[in-house]
């Protein structure tokens, strides 16, 4: 079971060399306050003075312990050291250090490069290993003592940054929390302690040492404390006495501060003493790292194995160094536009789940957005009744030979004009269908650059260079489409077919409502008396019984004027015949001389509202049915004719001729070392990514070596 710490520390090897902490290793992180005694805890766990000591925040980075226990004949074999004890620190590479006094200066050189010389924290770890044959296996981190108040030019927040950075090491589940507190303070407010129940609050993973015993006020011990009796703790409580500063000061070596606290344990706590002191501490910090790393190994396998295939996965995207030119950018060019065609189609390896895209966002932009722009636009939208109307007078004029009278029926002309003002509407709607079409394919450029083709990002000219042909390409088959669709509409407005299925059977249903509306108002009408039986008038008072000889044609002038009457005046746009006849009886006029009061009608404002008669009312609502009518048939062919030349003339059109367009521009010789050239950091990153996953392999290897030596 011993042999599993060296596992993990192997382990540790192999991930420091790629300077990375994606795995989380099982080992022992020590908190405490500031002059609790840590430092002397860890150097009586060494059996050395190797640390700095000094007033205020003298651990200012984590400090990454590593105790390898070696047998005294092999340290005295090993051609580096000439001693039997010697350490090694990470970033001095191979570097041996015998002298511990070294030890403590390159500790603290480190510390100040980092950190600065401002008594400010750093979360980057200092990686020490030490070998001794008086050592137990062990991986200690010794983090910054906890304090509350800035000293000097502390900065006014280290007690957060200090927090923060305990917390981040011993968040790790894989972590044992040894929380030291003095027995000289109160437990119940141990800092260190209330920190290890923040992230440990069953305390399955705490072990509390208290240090100090020497120290307490005459008259009282820590019994109820070591016995647990205060703060329960699941791994339980050790008691140990330090060095005192005059001891260091005095050169009192570890092994006789060691002799002297298993003295005072006997003497002071005689039932307690094989419980407690530093030697029962390393062998409980032994076994409870071995019996931790077996439980977290499954897990760590895990872990190992699922980061190795990312890793993997991550190597491949970067891609191999390029050897072939031409093959490699033909492959890259093929892909490219196989991707884009399968975006469009819906068919692409990588689905968009936060909005629509490819052909899914153009077949939205077709159903949706054009359809339902289509649907809203009204078919008498900007048309007022007068404005029908006068279209109808203007046309009725227009019409009329050889000089300018009323029409008997609503004017054709007038319907066409009124009906391709309407259609002429429908062009906008559709130019900007084509529009979004074009931006939708343009955004396919981006989305298979991010997603499906990521060996582009290796070659940045490449990538520029491809989205430069594609948006030619959509720039060149934009006017065209527009135009196509421009003709889509002119077509419509060439011609106004009446006599169109829809259409007809439309004015049919309309004619005959007309009819019944016509027939409602004859029968509103007073009876007429037969014409074989009335009795008319003669122009000189007397009467003419029907059957006799009729009149003179004067006579007959007469009483045809006569009949009509007030009626005949008010009859539809016969007004005007009035007006002039009024005018003749005027005084003052005669053949010859002008008119003395007439109104110059040019001089009339045109009234902007007012009411109609019967018939204008009937011919404007004929008018405004046959617009309607006629402009949901046209309608209807826009909805269906437009995404149909879109996705001729632009979408299938740049499907078809994408790769050969890429292959024209872009496979050349003379551009192949150009295109090629890979991006400044892509070669740091693929050498990234290949250290890690060699680190990972190894690992991975290191685990199946405990598996096969029955360790686990």
């Amino acid at each position: 079971m011993d042999a599993l710490i060296p596992v993990i520390n192997k382990l540790q090897d192999v991930f420091n060399t790629v300077g990375a902490d994606i795995i989380q290793l099982p080992q022992i992180a020590v908190v405490g306050t500031q002059s609790s005694g840590k430092s002397s805890v860890l150097e009586s766990l060494v059996g050395r003075d190797l640390l700095p000591r000094g007033t205020g925040v003298v651990t200012r980075r984590p400090l990454i312990l590593q105790l390898v226990n070696v047998d005294p004949g092999d340290a005295r074999k090993n051609e580096d050291s000439d001693g039997e004890e010697w350490g090694k620190f990470l970033h001095t590479k191979h570097k041996i250090y015998t002298d511990f006094d070294e030890i403590r200066q390159e500790i603290e050189n480190e510390t100040a490069r980092i950190s600065g010389n401002n008594k400010g924290i750093s979360d980057e770890p200092i990686h020490l290993k030490i070998f001794s044959p008086r050592v137990v296996n062990l991986t200690l981190v010794d983090l910054p003592g906890i304090t509350k108040v800035p000293v000097g030019d502390q900065p006014k927040d280290i007690e957060v940054q200090i927090k923060d950075l305990i917390l981040k090491h011993i968040s790790n589940p894989n972590c044992i929390i040894l929380a030291v507190t003095a027995a000289n303070t109160d437990m119940a407010t141990s800092e260190a302690l209330k920190v290890a129940r923040e992230v440990d609050p069953d305390g399955r993973r705490t072990l509390a040492v208290v240090t100090k015993l020497d120290l307490m006020d005459a008259g009282t011990d820590a019994m109820d404390v070591l016995m647990g009796r205060v703060i329960p703790v699941k791994l339980g409580l050790i008691g140990v006495v330090n060095r005192s500063q005059l001891d260091i000061n005095n050169k009192k070596s570890v092994a006789d501060a060691i002799r002297d606290e298993h003295g005072f344990l006997q003497k002071k706590y005689p039932s307690l003493a094989n419980r407690n002191g530093t030697k029962y501490l390393a062998r409980t910090l032994n076994r409870l790292l071995m019996h931790h790393i077996r439980d977290c190994l499954p897990e760590l396998k895990t872990r190992i194995n699922v980061l190795a295939a990312q890793y993997q996965s991550l190597l491949s995207s970067y891609g191999e160094p390029v050897e072939d030119q031409s093959a490699t950018l033909l492959q890259l060019i093929t892909k490219f536009a196989t991707e884009y065609c399968n975006t469009i189609e819906g068919t692409a390896k990588y689905i968009e789940t936060a909005e629509l895209c490819g052909g899914a966002r153009i077949c939205y932009i077709f159903h949706e957005t054009f359809g339902r722009t289509l649907e809203s636009v009204d078919p008498l939208g900007g048309l007022s009744t007068i404005d029908i109307l006068t279209a109808i007078r203007n046309a009725t004029v227009s019409a009329a030979a050889p000089a300018p009278r009323p029409s008997l029926f609503v004017p054709e002309i007038s319907f066409e004009l009124l009906v391709k003002k309407q259609v002429k509407r429908l062009e906008d709607p559709s130019l900007r269908c084509v529009e979004l079409v074009h931006e939708e394919m343009q955004r396919i450029i981006q989305h298979c650059s991010n997603y499906s083709t990521q060996e582009l990002q290796r070659f940045p000219k490449l990538h520029e260079a491809i989205v430069e042909v594609v948006t030619s390409l959509l720039r060149k088959r934009l006017p065209i489409t527009n135009e196509m669709v421009h003709n889509l509409v002119a077509i419509e407005l060439a011609y106004i077919n009446t006599k169109h299925p829809d259409f007809a059977d439309a004015c049919g249903v309309m004619n005959n409502n007309i009819e019944e509306q016509r027939r409602n108002r004859m029968r509103e009408l007073p009876t007429a008396v037969p014409r074989d039986k009335s009795v008319a008038k003669s122009p000189a008072g007397s009467t003419a019984v029907a059957g006799e000889p009729p009149a003179s044609g004067a006579d007959t002038d007469s009483a045809k004027a006569q009949a009509a009457g007030p009626q005949g005046e008010q009859d539809g746009m016969g007004n005007w015949r009035g007006m002039l006849k009024k005018g003749e009886d005027t005084p003052g006029s005669g053949p010859g001389s002008p008119l003395k009061g007439a109104v110059n009608l040019l001089d009339v404002p045109v009234p902007v509202a007012r009411k109609l008669s019967s018939r204008e009312q009937r011919d404007c609502e004929v008018i405004e049915r046959l617009i309607k009518s006629y402009f949901l048939i046209v309608r209807k062919n826009i909805q269906d004719s437009v995404p149909k030349a879109v996705m001729h003339f632009l979408v299938n059109h740049v499907k078809d001729s994408l790769q050969s367009e890429l292959v024209g521009q872009l496979y050349k010789s003379g551009l192949l070392n150009d295109l090629l050239t890979e991006s400044e950091d892509m070669a740091q990153r693929r050498k990234e990514a290949a250290d890690m996953l060699q680190a990972l392999q190894k690992a991975s290897q290191v685990i199946a070596e405990i598996r096969e030596t029955h360790l686990w």
